[in-house]
This record gives structure tokens, C-alpha cells and sequence, in this order.
């Protein structure tokens, strides 16, 4: 699913997605990575400086994180240009979101927030407690069930 929005002739389109690949659901541990691609759609250039997000694990809560740029750029994006990175976090449940904004900053200087749409993260379902039984065990041959 990729959620989107503009704000200020500025276009977030986020595509998250789970890996398994990464992630150790047996051991609490869910990776999912995300795509974003911003489009200048507006009539003046701006450059991104920094990053606010909010994640929000179903297990542990909300945490937040802060910086300048994204994955150590800052694009400076003219009008009709486009910048596309992919990042990734790291939740204690199958179950999340995570929202937040940019800063932008127009060549006069004026800074603007760019909101980047809640974007829901969903892995597996894990139930708790579910049984880890050895297939090699042989079935109690003295129980019907």
C-alpha cells in the first residue's frame, strides 16, 4: 500500500513493507523498510534539512526521532524534480505506524514542514505463547485425541 501527501507544492509518497528476511518473529524482532519519494509539484525550489518521525510500536510505544536530512543527504529538489531514498526501522511487534514531517527551506530562506502521511507498518501475526514443539518427539501413543 503506499500512502501519500502535499503540503506546500510538496508531494510524500511512502511505500512501506515488511522483510522477513531481516526480521525474527519468534524473538520479538520485525523489520520493515520503507520507500519515499518527494516531488517538488510547486513553482519555487527548497531543500529538505531535517527528518521528525514518530514510530509507534504496538509493544513498546512511541519513540522519536530527529535529524538532519534523510539517510545523510539533503536534496535540493528544483520545481518538478523528484528525490526517492529508502530507509528502515526496527519494532518489537508485527504491529506499528510512523508519521512525522520534513523541514524545508526555500532559497529566501523560509522554512516550511512537509507532513508525511501515517503509514501503517503490518507483519505476520504472532501470537503470544504459541507452542514450539520438536516434530522430532514422538506422539504419547498411550493418548487418544
Amino acid at each position: 500500500m503506499r500512502y501519500e501527501k502535499a503540503t506546500d507544492g510538496i508531494r510524500v509518497r511512502v511505500q512501506p513493507r515488511f522483510s522477513l528476511a531481516d526480521s525474527a518473529p519468534s524473538d520479538g524482532t520485525f523489520v520493515f523498510s520503507y520507500q519515499v519519494k518527494m516531488a517538488n509539484e510547486g513553482d519555487r525550489a527548497a531543500q529538505l534539512l531535517f527528518r521528525h518521525w514518530l514510530i509507534h510500536d504496538s509493544a513498546t510505544g512511541d519513540s522519536l526521532v530527529d535529524g538532519e536530512g534523510v539517510v545523510g543527504e539533503k536534496p535540493h529538489l528544483q520545481p518538478g524534480e523528484s528525490h526517492e531514498y529508502r530507509s528502515y526501522c526496527v519494532l518489537r511487534s508485527s504491529v506499528g505506524y510512523m508519521e512525522g514531517y520534513y523541514t524545508f527551506a526555500r532559497p529566501d530562506g523560509q522554512e516550511f514542514r512537509v507532513e508525511v502521511p501515517r503509514f501503517h507498518l503490518n507483519g505476520p501475526l504472532v501470537l503470544p505463547g504459541a507452542a514450539r514443539e520438536s516434530f522430532d518427539e514422538e506422539p504419547d501413543q498411550g493418548t487418544l485425541h
